[in-house]
Order: structure tokens, then C-alpha cells, then sequence
């Protein structure tokens, strides 16, 4: 990531926080590497996907993109699917949300704007050859 990230939510899966009554006296690794680059972890309530909409949104915008329209006869297959879909998105489509940019676009306008919000210049971080 070219800027400091201080927040990030997460649901309540064994992938970013030790269950109840599972090893609670032992910090997960995810909150490890959090608490590592001074970053705080927020859970969003249990049975609530709805707290956690954007990312369920762009999950959902991903599937229809890939596994719900096409076959994949390996993992490495869907995997470069998705890869090419993700590049395509921040790259090219243009979105409401963000004033008709790009998402690539709308980070390197805010590091115009506020650049002491980015560890790296976005600017570096684009698609082909870097001559």
C-alpha cells in the first residue's frame, strides 16, 4: 500500500481473531501484525455482514465477474481471472463513487492533495513497464 493504513474491520473469521474459548490467551497473528505497524483492528458485530458492505459489495462485484460466469479447470486459472479483473477494475473503470476516476486516478489525486497521508508515491505503482 502506498499510504498508512490506521483502521481496518474485519469480521469475526478464524482468519483475523481467535474464537471463543479457542486459544483466547494467545493473540492471533492478525492482531499481532496490526498491533506491529500501529494499526487498529475493528470487528464488525457477529451476524451482521451488513457492517462490512463495501467489502461483501465488492466481494459480491468480483464473483459475478468470474466463478458465477465462467469454468475454471484449475486454481491458478481463476486465480490469474481475478488478477486481470482487479487490474482492469482499478485501472480503468470508472466509477461514480469516485467523481468518474479510476480508482488508481483517485489516489494519486488524493496524494496530490494530502501526500503526508502516503508512505509512497501512487504514482509509481502503475500497470506495464516502468521505463
Amino acid at each position: 500500500m502506498p499510504y498508512k493504513i490506521h483502521i481496518v474491520l474485519t469480521d469475526n473469521g478464524v482468519q483475523f481473531t481467535s474464537r471463543a474459548g479457542q486459544d483466547t490467551w494467545r493473540v492471533h497473528i492478525f492482531e499481532r501484525v496490526c498491533q506491529a505497524h500501529s494499526i487498529e483492528h475493528r470487528l464488525t458485530k457477529v451476524n451482521h455482514p451488513w457492517t462490512n458492505g463495501q467489502v461483501e459489495r465488492m466481494n459480491r462485484t468480483i464473483k459475478e465477474a468470474t466463478v458465477k460466469l465462467y469454468h475454471y479447470v484449475s486454481v491458478d486459472q481463476l486465480r490469474s481471472h481475478v488478477h486481470d479483473f482487479l487490474m482492469a477494475y482499478n485501472f480503468a473503470k470508472r466509477l461514480k463513487a469516485l467523481q468518474g476516476k479510476t480508482p488508481y486516478e483517485y489516489i494519486c489525486h488524493i496524494y496530490i492533495d494530502k501526500p503526508r497521508l502516503f508512505t509512497q508515491n501512487p504514482f509509481h505503482h502503475i500497470v506495464g513497464l516502468n521505463t
